[in-house]
């Protein structure tokens, strides 16, 4: 139901449910926070690759599930990681970048938008049912996504359930960049490995940062930058800073 393949320091957690689009069972939610929270806590791992096995990322909840349980439908509105996938994804303090692989519908959406960054296949496409299934967003889409890609776009998109294909997804802003089917992982690894060259602590710090930031409005986004920056720059010494100046300098000629 959930596979976890490590390549050094990056870990890909693959939801496994192609039968059922990678739906998000109350099986796989559970699994997922024990994974997230277990790669967290993992020193090797400084980098989480999320995508899902077949032709889908992820289906969103179980309507299956929330058909035939009549205490299912609780998880739309679950304050717990075990329940909210959402919330297990924004508990790891490490980058985790989602590779949309195929459909990420309703919940599927919240899922990819709990991601840090997001590489989707030319197969990918978003959507957002809720209204068209009759529930309301519980696990932060409707304040999330438009402040991605503006909220006359939000609307158009949460008001009428229709699917946004990946380059239009790319267009809008809501994906890093599109590549082929074949691409997608190849992408989403070197850019993992990529993030994984900086010591995972930095990494950590400045993705906290800049999240606590983004909830807030630019003027206390700057005070907490200047207050945790303040902290951190403290400990920094010369030596520190001419150690890894070499290395920025040998991976510039290289990218050159």
């Amino acid at each position: 139901m959930l596979l976890i393949e490590k390549a050094g320091p990056v870990a890909v957690v693959t939801l496994n449910r192609p039968e059922a689009m990678n739906a998000l069972s109350r099986q796989l939610r559970a699994e997922l926070d024990r994974a997230i929270r277990a790669l967290s806590a993992d020193d090797s791992v400084s980098v989480v690759v999320l995508t899902g096995a077949g032709r889908a990322f992820t289906a969103g909840l179980d309507l299956k599930e929330l058909g035939s349980a009549p205490d299912a439908l609780g998880a739309a509105n679950a304050t717990g990681a075990s329940e909210n996938p959402v919330l297990a994804i924004a508990q790891c303090p490490k980058p985790v970048i989602g590779a949309i692989n195929g459909v990420a519908i309703t919940g599927g959406f919240e899922l990819a938008l709990a991601c840090d960054v997001l590489i989707a296949s030319t197969q990918a496409r978003f959507a957002d049912t809720h209204a068209r299934v009759g529930i309301m967003p519980g696990w932060g889409l409707s304040q999330k996504l438009s402040r991605v890609i503006g909220v006359y776009r939000a609307k158009e998109l949460s008001l009428t359930g229709n699917f946004l294909d990946a380059r239009t997804a790319q267009a809008w802003g809501l994906v890093n960049r599109v590549v082929e089917p074949d691409e997608l992982m190849p992408t989403a690894m070197k850019l993992a490995q990529d993030m994984a060259s900086i010591p995972t602590d930095t990494l950590c710090l400045y993705k906290s940062i800049i999240d606590e930031g983004y909830a807030l409005s630019l003027g206390e986004g700057l005070e907490v930058e200047h207050r945790r920056s303040s902290a951190n720059n403290r400990a920094v010494t010369p030596d520190m800073v001419e150690k890894r100046r070499a290395g920025i300098q040998a991976r510039g000629r290289s990218q050159g």
